[in-house]
């Protein structure tokens, strides 16, 4: 969520720079850090930075594979969480008296057998048309594309080009496939990605949209497989979407789509386009567990504790590790979150001097395991140890904790327990959401500086929650400069969209969303990894939301809503 400005990320490049190193002392932490293993101890009941460093060093170790929800690392993670709760005394409140909760995530690629005519003409699937996956969550403004069409003498009907203000009315196309001509993108070119102007959700009672963008093969968006949440218990809107090509159209119209007027009826299409499901390498999984609260009037409800247990998996190919840090520090300081562009020839020249220098010490090493970290290894492992430090002394409400999975994929652990809590939904008073709590150092450079602490959504439901969590921040031993910057409406970050948390306000669970910092060098790369955590911070951050935590569940009513509800089925908006 931070911007570094470019000159900025240049002088502190240079300022690393240290000429004719010789000693790995003299390597600044920001390119290398702690050493990459770390022994493993008994951790404790406080919030500590060894136990954090036992616990993440494990947890973001290789062997996980970079935790993938649906993949073997991934279902790794999930039962050493499980482990760990267990023996930390925390008691199983997933499915059947386990810890675990399967969400419904399949691979779904599109199925080559579709078939689609135009009267008896037959088109050639993958030549002539594609079926559209879902792309993205729709909560979360995502097209909710990825229906299935299956029909026999479907009316068509052409539109106009897709975006465009003049396309034909809704009313005139239900029941019909109709088609659109793509967005153009700055060359004059059909833009296959034609949602980015236009998702097209009034057209729901379409039989079909067809837009005609296919120029060769199917995209990689439309050709690939992909995880798809499908949860057929609370089904949203589908739109049943394909690309079609210019021969396509023309079969269809019996004239080149550019020469038609909105409205123009076309000749009858039948036939079944759709897709393919199978199951996922291994199921995914919630891991949800409870601390009972010590009251006996109030121990029903709930104080929910959140972090994501995934991440992003692996690289397609193995990359050089340091070269991602030493590229990113001077071109790419928010990572994965800032566009990929190439070096100036000056920064270029930079990245080789510090590289030249690294590789003067240390080994080139070939990396292709997204390890996760900070994001959000550093949350899961830090709500492990704010559970082991209340333990012992449990607050009057219960504690929830509950690991959600494929956050990265869509938010669809948190969607899911959301729409199917194993405790009821409105015995949950608020949710505290930890995502990405390891960093935030001076080379992280956090906007609001060192002592800064990023907090999204803590007023947006209730005023008492948002003011509570400054009141235990007022106390002497935490007194983070609270940074509310991504916090604004209209912020284009759309920060309060995009973690687990949305997925309780949505329902009207005020929330309070922490990130330590969540945009640096190493935001989903390989280079994600143990050894570049802060964890004296992250441990002084876990003892501050601890006692949020408890001051929350200690109180006699439950945090009081002051503000408007979302509604639970739209798509979230900052």
């Amino acid at each position: 969520m931070y911007t570094l400005p470019l000159p900025r990320a240049l002088a502190t490049a240079l300022a690393l720079l240290v000429p004719l190193m010789t000693d790995a002392q003299d390597m600044p932490r920001v390119l290398v850090g702690l050493p990459r293993t770390h022994a493993a101890e008994a951790t404790t009941a406080d919030i500590t930075a060894a136990d954090l460093k036992t616990r993440l060093y494990a947890f973001a170790d290789d062997s996980m594979e970079g935790r993938e929800a649906g993949k073997r690392g991934g279902a790794r993670a999930e039962e050493w969480l499980a482990r760990e709760a267990r023996r930390i005394g925390l008691i199983p409140a997933g499915d059947n008296g386990t810890y675990f909760q399967k969400i419904p995530l399949s691979s779904r690629k599109a199925d080559p057998s579709s078939i689609l005519r135009v009267g008896d003409q037959a088109l050639a699937y993958g030549r002539d048309f594609a079926p559209v996956p879902r792309l993205g969550a729709p909560a979360l403004g995502g097209p909710p594309f990825g229906g299935t069409f299956n029909g026999a003498n479907v009316e068509t009907v052409f539109g106009g080009r897709a975006g465009d203000p003049n396309t034909i009315e809704p009313a005139a196309v239900r029941g019909k496939l109709v088609v659109l001509l793509a967005p153009l993108d700055p060359n004059g070119r059909l833009r296959a990605t034609f949602w980015q102007r236009d998702n097209l959700v009034r057209y729901a009672g379409a039989a079909a949209i067809a837009v005609i963008a296919l120029d060769g093969p199917p995209p990689p968006f439309a050709s690939a497989a992909r995880d798809t949440y499908d949860d057929r218990e609370k089904p949203g809107t589908t739109l049943t979407a394909m690309l079609i090509s210019n021969d396509a159209a023309a079969a269809i119209f019996g004239a080149p789509a550019a020469s038609l007027t909105v409205g123009t009826a076309g000749k009858s299409v039948s036939g079944r386009v759709g897709f393919i499901d199978t199951p996922t390498e291994t199921p995914a999984r919630n891991v949800v567990a409870i601390l009972p609260g010590s009251d006996p009037a109030l121990r029903n409800s709930y104080v929910a504790v959140g972090a994501h247990s995934d991440h992003i998996g692996f690289t397609p190919r193995a990359l050089e590790h340091d070269s991602i840090r030493v590229f990113n520090s001077i071109v790419r300081p928010r990572g994965a979150d800032d566009p990929p562009r190439p070096a100036t020839e000056a920064q270029a020249s930079l990245v080789h001097a510090v590289l030249d220098s690294m590789h003067r010490l240390l080994p080139a090493r070939a990396d292709s395991i997204n390890n996760g970290a900070d994001d959000d290894g550093s949350g899961s492992v830090l709500a492990l140890e704010i559970a082991e430090s209340l333990v012992k002394h449990a607050p009057r409400r219960s504690v929830l904790f509950v690991w959600h999975t494929a956050e990265e994929k869509g938010l669809y652990g948190a969607q899911y327990f959301s729409d199917h809590p194993t405790v009821p939904r409105d015995s949950i008073v608020a949710q505290i959401n930890m995502d990405q709590m390891g960093r935030g150092e001076p080379e992280d450079a956090p906007p609001g500086g060192r002592n800064a602490l990023v907090i999204i959504g803590a007023k947006r439901l209730s005023t008492e929650l948002g003011t509570l969590a400054e009141t235990v921040n007022a106390r002497p031993q935490h007194s983070f400069a609270l940074d509310y910057a991504f916090d604004r409406d209209g912020d284009p970050t759309q920060a309060y969209c995009r973690s687990d948390h949305y997925m309780y306000a949505r329902y009207g669970i005020p929330v309070v969303f922490y990130s330590a910092a969540a945009w640096h060098i190493d935001y989903h790369m390989v280079s994600d990894e143990p050894q570049y955590v802060a964890y004296d911070r992250t441990a002084r951050i876990g003892r501050y939301i601890r006692d949020v935590i408890e001051a929350v569940a200690n109180l006699d009513h439950r945090p009081v809503v002051d503000k408007p509800r979302p509604d639970p089925n739209g798509s979230c908006k900052q």
